[in-house]
């Protein structure tokens, strides 16, 4: 069996006081990165804060910090996400370009194996807070950005990470990354949530669906399991053993979880072990892309 990946998302654009235990200063993520990598992950998520306000704040600089802190002590993929609604600033006011100015940055500096690129617009609301009488936000990632993102992974040589958080970004994301000459082959995570109405549930009936239409618009694709406000442990046994990988933290966990980063990747890797799988080192990582 292929080494599995393990990917720990440390914190999400969440505030404290949605998830208490998300590191927000760089000097947190970077450790909390460090003793992921050091307990089984190969890959690291982060968001990016601005430590006055803990919102999230998608500056190049704070991610240089975060990602060379990391990598000063381990050999970690580390890479950084894009403007999302809360964040400082307005990513439904952005260009395209705009968009991924702190990535281009980043890949200019060689510093991203890969950094995300959505492929597809969502409407991101809590059943709890539908049942409230709030109707939640749109999480907008129009073509034009999403062409954007992938012709900056071309000209950098960087590998796009598709959040998949409806079936047809599988479809949308294949055709415009078919679209995009030199382009390397995007990862794709299918994104599950309990709390969120989005997608699907974390049922194995679900992610036979996933793969079944990844088989069909991108055969051979690489893929994970993943989500947000949600447990995705029961599915490892089943994406180990169909030849996907694995993603926990606490961006992807429920909130008010009492478990750190370091729990959840420990426990990951107790399951992926148990599935028969064995965790991959970051360099099997990058051999494999």
């Amino acid at each position: 069996m292929d080494a599995v990946w393990l990917e720990a998302a440390l914190n999400g654009p969440w505030t404290r006081d949605i998830q208490p235990g998300i590191p927000i200063t760089v000097d947190e993520i970077v450790a909390e990165g460090v003793a992921c990598a050091e307990a089984g992950a190969a890959i690291i998520h982060v968001h990016a804060f601005d430590e006055a306000t803990g919102r999230q704040r998608d500056d190049w600089r704070t991610y240089a910090r975060i990602i060379e802190g990391i990598r000063a002590r381990c050999d970690a993929l580390v890479y950084p996400t894009i403007p999302f609604p809360g964040a400082m600033g307005d990513p439904n006011a952005m260009t395209g370009a705009q968009r991924f100015s702190h990535t281009a940055e980043l890949a200019k500096r060689g510093l991203i194996d890969c950094a995300v690129v959505d492929p597809g617009s969502v409407q991101i609301a809590g059943f709890d807070r539908i049942e409230a009488g709030e109707t939640g936000f749109l999480y907008a990632n129009p073509g034009d950005h999403i062409r954007a993102g992938l012709e900056l992974a071309a000209e950098h040589g960087f590998h796009p990470g598709y959040a998949i958080y409806e079936p047809g970004f599988t479809r949308l994301g294949a055709a415009l990354h078919a679209a995009v000459p030199n382009c390397p082959r995007p990862i794709y995570r299918f994104m599950f949530s309990e709390g969120f109405a989005f997608g699907f549930p974390p049922q194995e009936w679900a992610l036979a669906a996933h793969r079944r239409l990844l088989d069909e618009a991108a055969p051979g694709a690489t893929w994970m399991v993943a989500g947000l406000r949600v447990d995705i442990t029961p599915l490892i046994e089943p994406a180990v053993a169909s030849g996907g990988h694995v993603r926990v933290g606490l961006e992807d966990a429920p909130w008010g979880s009492a478990r750190s980063n370091l729990d959840w990747v420990t426990d990951a890797v107790r399951r992926i072990e148990a599935a028969g799988g064995t965790p991959a080192t970051p360099d099997q990582v990058r051999a494999a892309l």
